[in-house]
């Protein structure tokens, strides 16, 4: 089975039933599902935010935060002397760049809703081959 680098936005549609959640579930379809650890950091700044946003909605929150773990996520340290280089020189985050670095490193496809990082992951492509 491919490997598939999955993002916080990706993985935040399906948590929180936002309206991209069927395409992104179709995306995750028939591969295995790697991310950087960073992703548990992300995903509880997203439903933090939801619930300071929607504090009637918390108990809902929580809960759809915790199906993640049903989600067959394997989290991953990434190599951060790597990372740098690739942010500087894409023009991302850390946190971005971290999920190209994998994405990259695993010649894994990238299942992502941020069109910033999707264009940059495409540029790293052309730029150069998987190793």
């Amino acid at each position: 089975m491919p490997a598939k680098v999955v993002d916080s936005s990706a993985v935040a549609a399906l948590l929180f039933g936002e309206p991209s959640a069927p395409t992104v579930a179709e995306r995750f379809r028939g591969g295995i599902l790697i991310a950087p650890a960073l992703l548990m950091y992300e995903l509880a700044n997203v439903c933090l935010k939801k619930i300071r946003a929607h504090p009637e909605g918390r108990e809902a929150f929580l809960m759809s935060f915790e199906v993640w773990k049903d989600m067959g996520i394997d989290l991953v340290a990434v190599d951060f002397t790597g990372v740098l280089p690739l942010a500087e020189q894409l023009g991302l985050s850390g946190y971005d760049a971290s999920y190209l670095w994998l994405t990259h490193r695993l010649d894994a496809e990238l299942v992502t809703l941020d069109r910033q990082l999707e264009r940059a992951a495409a540029l790293l492509q052309q730029r150069t081959p998987p190793p």
